[in-house]
């Protein structure tokens, strides 16, 4: 079903294979991620080389993006350890590049552009 947040993943999708150049089969959706014992769902990860490159949470347009979306994300990548993070609800796009040694992440501009 074509549910708001639905919307925006497909259109993260499209970006990512359009703009970005990243290969279909590198970009997975609605991709388990087990967390302490529970089974959440990663709405979009892109891969390099079977590794988690880029994970990517997907909001409604009519959900504000909060501290709340981030913690959300970065708890993903705990288990994950990807490169980047991005957070959107269609109408804003955030951007990160984890600083895993320190635990933290830098806001970026942009992703970047295919993987090597």
């Amino acid at each position: 079903m074509l549910t708001p947040e639905e919307w925006v993943r497909q259109n993260v999708v499209q970006f990512l294979m359009e703009e970005k150049k990243y290969a279909k089969s590198a970009i997975n959706t609605e991709v388990v991620v087990s967390l302490y014992g529970m089974k959440k769902r990663a709405d979009v990860i892109v891969f390099k080389k079977e590794k988690p490159f880029i994970i990517i949470e997907c909001k409604a347009p009519s959900i504000q993006i909060s501290q709340e979306t981030f913690d959300q994300i970065a708890r993903y990548n705990l288990q994950l350890d990807a490169d980047y993070l991005m957070v959107t609800n269609g109408l804003g796009h955030y951007y990160c590049q984890m600083d895993l040694e320190n635990q933290k992440y830098h806001f970026l501009k942009d992703l970047p552009v295919k993987l090597d």
